[in-house]
């Protein structure tokens, strides 16, 4: 990892002194991003009768890219 130098640490602290100012409403805002999940954000919830149905709706449905899959 290389060493910062003065004006880009300047710049950091300038930065985070910008962020401290935000009120909690901003921070929690920024702090999370959306991102759409193809599938599992089609409806607003699902309902399984055992662990095995929801794991094979998992393998069967979803992108494995998500994480959901077995391995």
């Amino acid at each position: 990892m290389r060493k910062m130098k003065k004006d880009e640490i300047r710049e950091w602290r300038d930065k985070c002194r910008r962020q401290l100012k935000r009120t909690l409403k901003q921070r929690m805002d920024y702090g999370f991003v959306y991102t759409y999940k193809p599938v599992l954000d089609d409806v607003s919830s699902r309902v399984f009768d055992t662990m095995a149905e929801y794991r094979k709706w998992c393998k069967n449905k979803l992108p494995r890219y998500l994480g959901y899959s077995q391995k």
